[in-house]
């Protein structure tokens, strides 16, 4: 199948990958084109701004989580329109532990045999760009790397480099983004702000849309992307197939938090629930009143509870419904902030505690440093699935019911308390690592029948 395609990468964080797709998928919007985007590894907030405010499909991708097979199925699966851009994490060659390839943007292009566009921050840097792009050339073994485009680097001075870079290297130079700094794409403690966070984020977007039209070859990229090769259209994975069919006829409805508090879901993770029979009915710990009508279980996402700490506490119907559904035997799988919701209290970082939905004993407090940062394996009597944490608050109760390893070095930790067939704890699962694993929620849901 010929599925136009590029990757966006850096040589590390920081240098604009982000603000480059932005631009790009703006971009190619307004120039009537029907693009779709992905996220390499567990990142939830990008796919956001893709979604939210360009109004573009946005999945994520992730060789860590899942095998190349399975991967390119979820890629043909959820590719749409006639262009895919691909945003890549952290430093190109960045995988595992920093120093393993499995979980990197360049796995995933090797995987998905994409193209990949180079963005070097060239700030305070001359032909000594040449040296570093020379560098990432020769760990290229797919000879994947196709083009790169220099930020912050002036238009004039990138003119320079051009045919420097085209001579020496081989490959495109497809233009500058000098400056960007009135586009507010602000970080804080779990990455960038929240698209509704900021203000006039749209026409934002669409004036980096147009930076990139001027700036940008769009052309040569939309070349380079048509000119991927041809991948393979890979079938349903069996173990997903033989669950589907093991499920027809579900007829059971799941609750599933989702406003400014609760927003960190992998679409993908939603999708295979929706295969699995489950109806998703959405609702707003913050506003509403009371829970979704004839529900057979609850989803608690992550997100900011943490921002919104009075209102969530404020909200009593809300709290009781939900603590006396799961005291009545309904299942529940909470992650990261859906988990610090039901303990007894949050402190937020001024000390000032607020009541929560009191499921669980323990209080959530803020340490101002990451907690059990990355990747992890999380396994019980050797069934095991795949996720990550990224989280600044810690609890006294962070549940012993399974074991959490990283899959470089030694280290591991308790974690996750198991409730009516659920899990609830800080890590994030990515539910495609072992779809069997959450088949036992789905088979809870079903035995609980809304009681």
């Amino acid at each position: 199948m010929n599925y136009p395609r590029i990757m966006i990468a850096a040589a590390n964080s920081g240098s604009g990958k982000t603000t480059i797709t932005c631009g790009l998928l703006a971009a190619l919007k307004n120039r009537g084109m029907t693009p779709c985007s992905f996220k390499c590894g567990p990142d939830y907030i990008d796919p956001m701004y893709h979604r939210n405010v360009l109004g573009i499909p946005a999945g994520n991708l992730d060789t860590f989580f899942t095998d190349d097979a399975t991967t390119r199925w979820i890629f043909g699966e959820e590719y749409a329109g006639d262009i895919s851009v691909i945003e890549g994490v952290m430093g190109l060659y960045d995988g595992v532990g920093g120093v393993e390839e499995i979980g990197s943007s360049y796995d995933l292009a090797r995987a998905l045999n994409c193209p990949i566009v180079l963005v070097i921050n060239g700030k305070g840097a001359g032909k000594s760009l040449l040296a570093l792009v020379k560098g990432f050339l020769a760990y290229d073994k797919y000879s994947l790397i196709k083009g790169v485009i220099l930020n912050k680097t002036s238009e004039s001075f990138g003119a320079i480099l051009k045919p420097l870079i085209e001579s020496e290297l081989g490959i495109k130079y497809l233009g500058t983004l000098p400056d960007i700094s009135d586009i507010g794409f602000e970080s804080r403690h779990l990455g960038l702000f929240l698209p509704n966070e900021i203000n006039d984020i749209k026409a934002q977007l669409c004036t980096l849309g147009e930076k990139v039209e001027e700036q940008i070859d769009l052309d040569e990229i939309i070349s380079i992307a048509s000119h991927a090769l041809d991948l393979k259209k890979e079938s349903m994975p069996e173990n997903i197939h033989t669950l589907i069919s093991n499920n027809k006829g579900n007829k059971v409805k799941l609750a599933v938090a989702y406003d400014e508090a609760f927003c960190f879901y992998y679409r993908e993770n939603l999708k295979l629930l929706e295969k699995l029979g489950i109806e998703i009915a959405y609702f707003s710990p913050l506003r509403d009143d009371s829970l979704p009508k004839d529900i057979s279980g609850i989803l608690l996402g992550g997100g900011y509870p943490e921002n919104h700490l009075d209102k969530l506490s404020g909200n009593v119907n809300m709290k009781n419904e939900i603590a006396n559904a799961i005291k009545s035997g309904m299942p529940v799988m909470a992650e990261c902030g859906g988990f610090m919701y039901l303990l007894e209290e949050v402190e937020n970082i001024d000390k000032k505690s607020y009541r929560m939905a009191s499921v669980l004993k323990g209080k959530a407090f803020y340490t101002g440093h990451l907690v059990r940062f990355g990747y992890a394996i999380i396994e019980k009597d050797k069934d095991e699935i795949k996720g990550h944490e990224f989280h600044y608050f810690d609890t006294d109760n962070n549940g012993i019911d399974y074991r959490a390893f990283k899959p470089s070095g030694s280290r591991s930790w308790e974690c996750i308390h198991a409730i009516n067939g659920g899990l609830v704890g800080f890590p994030h699962l990515y539910y495609l690592s072992n779809p069997g694993f959450v088949n036992k929620f789905v088979e809870a849901m079903k035995n609980y029948g809304g009681r």
